[in-house]
């Protein structure tokens, strides 16, 4: 018999009704392919991929989870810290799941104004948190697959 699989939803609520939206898409597929999981909330999308590394650092004999999703928001302003947030975040995150091994579905929009986020974390279409979801439980099903082995 097989443990559970369960992954952690790392959110940054920045965006309160956004990133709502995307952690109900991610939980539906979740909760259909009757995964545990747990939300911890960091103050923005930077900060999501320390606090990844940071579990995966206190659980190095045994990890606590098989997956992670990360879910937020970037809305370009008129500075260049969009571009700084947008990249950073997303370089962190397929650092750290090459360099660790660990899935990591990656939710987090960039998107140039709210219409295009709400769109985009809609339940009603296409949202991406449901999208990050499918990818890390694919990524999970690859490294548990004997298939390759």
């Amino acid at each position: 018999m097989t443990d559970k699989k369960k992954v952690l939803l790392v959110c940054s609520p920045y965006y309160k009704d956004i990133t709502k939206n995307l952690i109900d898409g991610a939980t539906k597929i979740l909760n259909s392919n009757s995964i545990e999981y747990k939300i911890l909330y960091v103050p923005g999308a930077l900060e999501i991929s320390p606090a990844i590394k940071l579990i995966l650092d206190k659980s190095k004999i045994k990890p606590l989870f098989d997956g992670f999703v990360a879910l937020g928001c970037i809305i370009k302003g008129e500075t260049y810290h969009f571009e700084i947030v947008s990249n950073e975040s997303s370089r962190a995150l397929t650092d750290l799941s090459l360099n660790y091994s660990i899935p990591i579905g990656n939710g987090i929009l960039t998107v140039l104004n709210k219409d295009q986020a709400f769109k985009r974390s809609d339940p009603q279409q296409s949202n991406k948190g449901a999208d990050a979801a499918m990818a890390c439980l694919s990524l999970i099903n690859i490294k548990n697959s004997k298939e390759y082995e």
